[in-house]
């Protein structure tokens, strides 16, 4: 049976990075953030829903969902984004499953999860957590270099994330990624024999 890690880390922290690196060595990778764009996109099963719980005014003339109105919304009006969040979280999590059941024959799997540690339901999902760690000073450097944005707009979308302690504590793996990308794959090679070698005898 497969064992499924969760993937996790902070803002800039460099898990897209790291899901690709695990993908590279032919481990299956499932996305939350990519089943999420699935569920709103022209016929996705979220639309209903959301059309229902916010209302035509976040569509455009020809049916697509308005990203740029929803996200204003659920910003602005925090129980707007907890009605959102009760809609495409459990369709998330079964869109998840049913994905991972088309890889019954891998020792292992990654679930690149976001919010693994601040939603614990997707905890469901996953046998082990890993966590990509990095400082706070270098989460900050990587997102104003890729993002143009000022320190106290990054502080923010951090302070909405668990805390750098909670995602230690919560880790099963923890993998440091301050270094160069040499010493990132060396680390990622390391941890998937381990993950090959001890999760498959776990099996057994």
């Amino acid at each position: 049976m497969t064992v499924w890690i969760g993937l996790t880390g902070g803002i800039g922290s460099g898990k897209s990075s790291v899901a690709a690196r695990f993908f590279k060595l032919g481990v299956p990778h499932i996305d939350a953030d990519a089943v999420s764009r699935s569920l709103t996109a022209d016929g996705g099963k979220a639309l209903p829903l959301i059309r229902a719980a916010f209302g035509v005014g976040m569509f455009d003339s020809e049916g697509r969902l308005n990203r740029a109105a929803l996200r204003d919304e659920v910003f602005r009006r925090p129980q707007s984004k907890k009605t959102l969040e009760s809609i495409m979280f459990p369709l998330i999590l079964e869109e998840i499953g049913v994905k991972q059941t088309q890889y019954p024959q891998a020792v292992y799997g990654i679930v690149d999860v976001p919010l693994l540690i601040e939603q614990p339901q997707f905890s469901a999902l996953v046998k082990r957590v890993l966590v990509i760690d990095v400082a706070e000073t270098v989460q900050i450097r990587r997102v104003q270099q890729r993002s143009g944005l000022g320190e106290s707009e990054i502080r923010s979308i951090m302070a909405t994330q668990a805390s750098r302690r909670d995602r230690l504590l919560y880790a099963d793996d923890v993998l440091s990624n301050e270094g160069s990308e040499a010493e990132l794959a060396e680390k990622i090679s390391r941890l998937h024999n381990f993950y090959r070698h001890v999760l498959k005898l776990n099996a057994v």
